[in-house]
């Protein structure tokens, strides 16, 4: 399917061939008839991707600090790496899409096949989108119309926010799109309406409508003119403008204990005189409505209760179909121009053009849908050996792929949710085919091996899957979220004789490596301290979800139970944790875990997210036979007490690509498992076992 995309680091559009997406659990794939291209969002994008470096610097200090954090602790060639690698991303465009339902995920009550629906989608052939951001069409609301049931939300939510009463005078202040629908919305509400803007054509749209128009250089004195000195009950701010004026002016034509909400996007240096006096109040409106950003809510199709949340995103968007369908809302005059899908750059070429309101793009109805795309023609190299690699985020983008470019003429598939960044690193690494589905890569018989790394509640039935297609597998950690998982993971390896390694890479670092050679085979006691300064997550963020991430100890400690396993040559007997001042029915990401090992080692991994940035985010202390091996943040080795060798120290590494490039050889080559299945699951079982500690506050037996 062809879909337009923005290169983050040029700036520039492009309409690209990728995989059509494949329907999900809880979503909805449509097949798209028109989409309305948000000029003032996108033309933003496209700005601050054709900036520099320094300007766009400039306009994200706030990542510039996570950078500098990053410097800290990873080093400055790391850091470039990430930062060049996320800037090269390709990100999607369009959010306003109108078009008919082709199938409907397992969960789906409100959609089925044929119907026409609204919704957040891309500018994209086909979308898939969740049920809670998609919305029916009326019969009597054309697909053009529709169209604009998203942007048009945004201005509905700002002015549930307001929350006008009839009679009210409400001043919109910036005529473009969203304010010229927030305008007639409030018409149709029973206000007066003054609009703000300084463009002549928009104030002219916003006169036929009905409202007032005054211009900048005199809004204030004009708008207190008209309330007789009164002042407005009410001022939305749908303009997108750097000045601090914007805020400076609503309060000053804003009426005592006058309400500003801001839908735009301008300048917040606020002067407390002026909102002190009046006491003004002031709020800004996120997107279409409560719900948004959510993931409970968009991505799980979680309802928020109607009597409690009357207007969610989902039911805005209702809303706003409701009254096109009524005639409150007209927004056909609104469109400036129809371009097919194919002409897209007739709009993305002149997004600054002072002519435009409202651009919609056509699609074809004889487009076809198409899970797989063939980018190029390389010839792959014979043999057993080909790869296919499943998810194709971040971990894959920035840390898997460059660890494995020596092997590109290995890798056949490369596997994503939505076909844009797979095949953009498809592209990239010269990747024969970008698919969205997964079970192609499974059906190829000329394709042995995976590489998984999607988000981890998919990591066992991928696996499961995998290992009864016959595939060699290595699956990014952890391996599974729980004991269920567990025991098919384990009942399939039995019965298909597979092979399955897990990404624990800390053992393949070559500090790691140098340590385990120095502490030698001998099967002897030892003493390992662990310290993870893991760093803070907030809670909303998928690892903590136990059902999708697993939570951090069994997402991410994992890494430390294995390393230690890796150090002590033997298996974990018993694990006991304690929490950081912790409920004990808690997820927690603070926690002390003593591990007992069969052979009478210990391993104590100190997993926590309270300490500072500028401490090392990763060190581990070997004590054994008067010896002491330190290895620290895996950029430095201390050793003491061993002779012939003091220190070891290089760039960062965190035994990555030895990991992926091991593997990679030695599913063409043959050998042993990179680590003992019974590790993997000894592992697996042990992050089980510091969960249930903590929980029952008492030592936990495997």
């Amino acid at each position: 399917m062809l879909q337009i995309i923005q290169s983050f680091k040029t700036g520039e559009t492009i309409l690209e061939e990728v995989p059509s997406p494949e329907i999900k659990k809880g979503h909805i794939l449509v097949k798209t008839n028109r989409s309305l291209v948000s000029l003032g969002t996108e033309r933003m994008l496209v700005e601050f991707g054709k900036s520099g470096y320094l300007a766009k610097a400039k306009q994200q200090p706030d990542k510039v600090k996570q950078v500098l954090d990053k410097i800290k602790t990873d080093g400055l060639l790391t850091t470039y790496e990430s930062v060049t690698n996320k800037l090269a991303e390709p990100l999607p465009l369009g959010y306003c899409n109108a078009g008919e339902v082709i199938a409907v995920g397992d969960g789906v009550k409100g959609f089925k096949i044929g119907d026409r629906v609204a919704s957040n989608g891309a500018h994209a052939e086909y979308v898939c989108v969740p049920e809670n951001l998609a919305a029916n069409i009326p019969d009597n609301v054309s697909y053009e119309e529709a169209a604009f049931t998203v942007i048009s939300s945004i201005g509905l939510q700002g002015i549930r926010l307001l929350n006008p009463m009839f009679g009210e005078t409400i001043v919109v202040v910036g005529l473009g799109l969203i304010g010229l629908i927030t305008s007639s919305l409030l018409r149709s509400n029973g206000c007066n309406v003054i609009g703000i803007e300084p463009d002549p054509k928009k104030a002219e749209i916003a006169k036929q409508r009905g409202i007032t128009v005054f211009p900048v250089n005199s809004q204030v004195e004009n708008v207190l003119s008209a309330t007789n000195g009164t002042g407005a009950d009410g001022i939305i701010i749908t303009a997108s403008n750097k000045s601090n004026d914007i805020i400076s002016c609503a309060a000053k034509m804003s009426r005592k204990r006058g309400r500003i909400v801001l839908v735009g996007v301008i300048g917040l240096d606020i002067s407390r005189a002026d909102f002190y006096e009046k006491e003004l109040t002031f709020q800004v409106s996120c997107s279409y409505g409560p719900g948004r950003y959510d993931p409970d809510y968009e991505q799980k199709g979680i309802d928020y209760p109607l009597p409690y949340v009357r207007w969610t995103e989902k039911r805005n968007f209702e809303a706003v179909l409701v009254a096109i369908s009524q005639g409150a809302l007209e927004v056909k005059s609104l469109i400036t121009e129809k371009v097919k899908l194919s002409d897209y750059k007739r709009i993305y070429d002149n997004l600054s053009s002072a002519d435009s309101i409202a651009s919609l793009i056509e699609y074809s109805v004889d487009s076809q849908y198409n899970a797989t795309v063939k980018l190029t023609d390389n010839k792959l190299k014979s043999g057993k050996g080909l790869i296919g690699i499943i998810g194709a985020g971040n971990f894959t983008k920035m840390t898997m792929l460059p660890s494995l470019k020596d092997y590109a003429s290995s890798i056949k598939y490369i596997v994503s949710a939505n076909g844009v960044t797979g095949t953009y690193l498809a592209k990239k690494y010269g990747i024969s085919y970008s698919t969205t589905d997964f079970k192609q890569v499974l059906q190829d018989e000329e394709t042995d091996s995976v590489i998984i790394t999607t988000r981890h509640n998919l990591h066992a039935p991928m696996v499961v899957e995998s290992l009864k297609a016959g595939k060699n597998i290595l699956v990014e950690k952890p391996l599974v979220l729980n004991e269920d998982e567990l025991n098919e993971v384990i009942d399939t390896y039995k019965k298909t004789g597979g092979s399955l390694t897990v990404g624990f890479n800390r053992r393949f670092s070559p500090f790691s490596k140098k340590a385990k050679e120095i502490i030698g085979n001998s099967g002897q006691p030892i003493t390992v301290i662990a310290n993870m300064n893991a760093g803070f997550i907030p809670q909303n963020i998928w690892v903590h979800d136990m059902k999708t991430g697993g939570g951090r100890i069994i997402g991410e400690a994992c890494h430390f139970f294995d390393l230690i396993t890796y150090f002590t040559g033997s298996l974990i007997s018993e694990v006991k944790a304690e929490a950081l001042g912790c409920d004990p029915s808690d997820n927690t990401d603070n926690l002390s875990m003593l591990l007992k090992y069969k052979n009478g080692s210990l391993g104590i991994v100190n997993y926590f997210s309270t300490g500072s940035k500028a401490y090392s985010k990763e060190r581990i202390e070997i004590h054994f036979a008067g010896k002491s091996l330190v290895i620290d943040n895996f950029k430095a080795l201390q050793a003491y007490g061993v002779k012939g060798f003091s220190k070891m120290k290089g760039r960062q590494d965190k035994g990555h690509k030895e990991q992926f490039t091991s593997f990679a050889k030695r599913i063409k080559e043959g050998g042993n498992a990179l680590i003992p299945f019974d590790q993997l699951v000894n592992t697996t079982k042990a992050t089980f076992a510091a969960v249930e500690s903590f929980k029952c506050g008492a030592s936990v037996r495997i």
